[in-house]
């Protein structure tokens, strides 16, 4: 039998990023949509995730939290779908997927949130400068048409929503790499239709 997928989210909210991923799996799925600060702090669902944030996805009795590990997940759990790295891709996914997961996520969060890393304490922040996470992330999308060669793959979901957000609420430098990169991603029917799905929530509708 199937195990049943359910997606714990908020619209206004990197679960964004996990819609977008279970759409591209193309496998059918619950959702329940929780508020800040309410349901989303509720002892029933600190036991499912103590952190009380979104997005968590239920599989089963297999509970994943954080969006690259999500992304990955799904990957793997449907390998149908083909969004896991192939051999030769495999270094770069993992690469980059982290990458964006760790260092530029810290990277763009501490500089929205007003705090500058001073040169002397670039060693002890694994992202050194939010000038050389950038720098790298235009780097990679750069290499191939996606991030881990010339195939779309699971990583491309977080590192293009990443890139995506980045450019539309200016958390990112427009530079050319990243508009050739989100333009790729962007126009994807599973894409599509997990934004027409959370557009609809925020609406109310």
């Amino acid at each position: 039998m199937t195990q049943s997928l359910k997606l714990y989210t908020n619209p206004m909210s990197r679960g964004r990023i996990a819609r977008w991923m279970l759409e591209e799996v193309g496998q059918a799925y619950e959702v329940e949509v929780l508020e800040y600060d309410t349901t989303m702090k509720s002892p029933e669902y600190l036991k499912i995730n103590p952190l009380g944030k979104v997005p968590t996805v239920a599989h089963g009795e297999h509970v994943v939290t954080e969006c690259a590990a999500i992304c990955a997940y799904l990957a793997d759990a449907f390998p149908e779908a083909e969004l896991g790295p192939r051999a030769e891709e495999r270094a770069a996914y993992y690469r980059w997927l982290f990458f964006a997961a760790g260092p530029l996520d810290a990277a763009v969060t501490n500089r929205t949130a007003g705090f500058v890393v001073k040169p002397k304490q670039r060693r002890q922040f694994g992202y050194g400068s939010y000038e050389g996470a950038v720098d790298t992330l235009a780097y990679a999308v750069s290499q191939h048409d996606y991030i881990a060669g010339d195939r779309f793959t699971a990583a491309d979901v977080y590192v293009g929503m990443q890139v995506g957000w980045g450019l539309e609420f200016g958390t990112l430098d427009v530079r050319p790499e990243f508009e050739a990169y989100w333009g790729r991603l962007k126009e994807r029917e599973a894409l599509q239709r997990a934004s027409a799905l959370d557009d609809a929530l925020v609406k109310g509708e």
